[in-house]
């Protein structure tokens, strides 16, 4: 059983090591900026009895905190006698405001200062993908009816990322996702039908494609990708006669840089809008075209460069999507989390332009020794 159904069923109050898997070099302060080591050196030479407190903050607007659980698990996997420390923390998937402490550490520094910048980036990465998916779901259910978001951030960033990315989605409100390994940490496997490859792999034949792509899973939902020959509504049809009620959905991903054959037949309708790419017109017009034979069952999922700004846009004009699925805007690492040392032996001490910031909210974070 998954850490995170221990957590959902309150016999796990965190995730831990058995589910990040950290790199063992971490102990050796491989991944940490040198001057920390050095410091963690002069500490335990000068000042091996100070204890500091370390407060974790960000400067953005509101957000989606995550990456706590990770952060966490990382201090009891590599710091010195972790079991001494002392951790305050909020949990993934609370909202924060700039400037609010989520997480402290109170502690001897060379204890755990050497892990200052992973915990940083920890909670940059994680809670800058957990706060962009939960503003595009949150796009998503302008009408009042929440429609899914599929994550498909596998070809926008290194592959090594996708487990961590795929739970901070989860955390942000996304549970489709295209690999199995962004299910990794929170349960489920990956999801998705055809790309463009098996497509061309039956030489533009859509409904070839999709012939053998039931054959072979005869047991999933049928979604043709429909773009290809960059006509979407010729083929749209052309699936839905002849699948009919076993056709699930199709998906546009026409590129921002082409325009369909739906405008080249109908010219009289352009004049006042952007026909490129996916846009609001050709999605009413292939909504038009499957209802007006019968195909009201076929949903239409939207894909290619989409943002959240694009999805309310689309959201406000009641354009027919079912699903949005969107990649790269997802991975926009735009919020920067701060370690400060704010208190030295209890007493008030840090930089200037930085104090020690109390919050009420922070839960006690009991020691659980990991298992390696």
């Amino acid at each position: 059983m998954k850490e995170i159904e221990l957590k959902l069923q309150g016999k796990l109050k965190r995730l831990t090591n058995k589910t990040f898997k950290f790199d063992e070099r971490v102990r050796e302060g491989w991944f940490s900026a040198v001057y920390f080591l050095k410091t963690s050196e002069i500490a335990k030479r000068y000042k091996s009895d100070a204890v500091v407190t370390m407060q974790f903050f960000q400067k953005t607007d509101d957000a989606v905190l995550c990456g706590t659980d990770e952060a966490i698990a990382l201090v009891h996997t590599f710091a010195k006698n972790p079991e001494e420390l002392e951790i305050m923390s909020l949990k993934d998937g609370d909202k924060i405001s700039a400037f609010e402490s989520v997480l402290t550490i109170t502690g001897p520094y060379q204890s755990f200062g050497f892990l200052e910048g992973m915990i940083d980036g920890i909670l940059a990465r994680r809670t800058s993908v957990a706060t962009n998916v939960y503003n595009v779901v949150k796009a998503a259910s302008y009408s009042g009816k929440q429609k899914p978001i599929i994550f498909m951030g596998d070809r926008d960033d290194h592959f090594s990322q996708q487990a961590g990315d795929g739970y901070s989605a989860y955390i942000g409100g996304s549970t489709a996702q295209a690999t199995h390994a962004m299910s990794e940490w929170w349960g489920k496997k990956g999801m998705g039908t055809m790309p463009h490859a098996l497509i061309q792999l039956f030489n533009g034949d859509v409904v070839a494609a999709t012939k053998a792509y039931y054959e072979t899973f005869p047991e999933d939902e049928i979604m043709a990708l429909v773009d290809y020959n960059n006509d979407v509504i010729t083929d749209s049809l052309r699936v839905a006669r002849e699948f009919k009620d076993k056709l699930n959905a199709v998906r546009l991903d026409t590129s921002r840089t082409m325009v369909d054959q739906y405008f080249f037949r109908n010219q009289h309708v352009l004049g006042d809008f952007d026909p490129r790419g996916v846009n609001p017109q050709l999605i009413f017009a292939l909504r038009k075209a499957l209802d007006n034979e019968g195909f009201n069952h076929v949903k239409i999922v939207a894909s290619g460069g989409f943002t959240k700004e694009r999805i309310l846009e689309f959201e406000q004009q009641n354009v027919p999507v079912d699903m949005y699925g969107v990649g790269s805007s997802l991975l926009n690492i735009h919020i920067g989390f701060t370690g400060d040392n704010v208190l030295l032996n209890g007493k008030p001490e840090a930089k200037a332009g930085r104090r020690y910031r109390p919050n009420p909210r922070l839960e006690k974070v009991e020691y659980d020794k990991p298992s390696h």
